[in-house]
Order: C-alpha cells, then structure tokens, then sequence
C-alpha cells in the first residue's frame, strides 16, 4: 500500500499524521475486502486552500472539512470487480496498486471540528479520512439510507481502530 501524505500548511498535531492516515485507511479497505493493493493521495491544507479545489473542482466557492476525488465510478459501493480492458485506467503501471484516488483535507476544520465535537484532533483527522475513503470505495451519503451506511462503517473502523470520541 502506499499513502502520499503531503501537508502544505505550518500545522503540527501532536501525533503521527501520516500513521493516523494510513492506519485508518487500512482498516477501511480491510473492512471493504479491497482485493487489491493500494494507492492514496492526501493533502492537508487550510481554509482558503480547500475553498480553492473546493471552487475550481466542484465549483463551490466556500471552505469544507474534506473533498474526495475517486480515481473510478462504481456500479455498487465497495465492489472492487475491474473489467480487464479497464485496467489500464485504474492500476499504477509501475507497482501495480489501485490508484483509489485524492483526500484533500483541511487542517483549520480538523481543529475547528475536534474542538466543536468535544474530542481530539486525532479524532477528527481519524473520522475525516474514514469518511473521505469510503467516498473513495464509491460510497455516498446524498440519501439519508446511503447516509446512515457511511456512518455505521466509518464508525466501525474508528471502532475497531480505539478511536473514540472520548480520544
């Protein structure tokens, strides 16, 4: 597996953002039975730099905690079945990992967020980057029943992780 953790901000967290990153997203794929090896891009940047992608990429002109770029489509959330003649779209040549795709999160609302919810900014790095994998294996939360989904699994590897709110 490989994760490219990139921070463009000065933010240090009293933590190993990149173990946070990448433990987290190992659970997911584990919990999502992800055939495959894998690849993850992240960026953490500030409020005006994900109100940038946020306004160039989805045409939104306002800040947000996370946006999510999936590399693919999916027919049906977390079905990792490629077509052959797809492969060439999705798998890294070189090392031959699934490129799942970009998490782009914003340090400002980590910090924001922890202290609004009452917990850490482990927590919440934790919660943000679970969620933005799930939106990575083709999950979504635009119907309360697909919500309801993306909360019990991203609560789950938290779970399973010894991520709690209380963290």
């Amino acid at each position: 597996m490989t994760f490219y953790v990139e921070n463009e901000t000065d933010t240090e967290f009293p933590f190993d953002v990149e173990k946070l990153v990448e433990q987290v997203a190992l659970q997911i794929l584990e919990d999502e039975a992800c055939p495959y090896e894998a690849q993850v891009n992240v960026l953490l940047t500030d409020n005006e730099g994900i109100r940038g992608y946020n306004r160039e990429y989805r045409k939104i002109d306002r800040e947000t905690d996370v946006l999510s770029f999936p590399n693919r489509e999916f027919e049906k959330p977390g079905d990792f079945e490629i077509d052959e003649n797809e492969e060439a779209d999705y798998f890294d040549p070189d090392t031959g990992e699934l490129i799942l795709g970009d998490i782009i999160i914003s340090v400002d609302k980590v910090k924001e967020q922890a202290h609004s919810y009452g917990h850490s900014a482990r927590r919440e790095l934790a919660f943000l980057t679970a969620h933005s994998m799930l939106h990575l294996c083709g999950y979504d939360h635009e119907l309360p029943d697909e919500a309801a989904v993306m909360e019990e699994k991203q609560e789950k590897a938290l779970a399973e992780l010894g991520i709690t709110r209380e963290d």
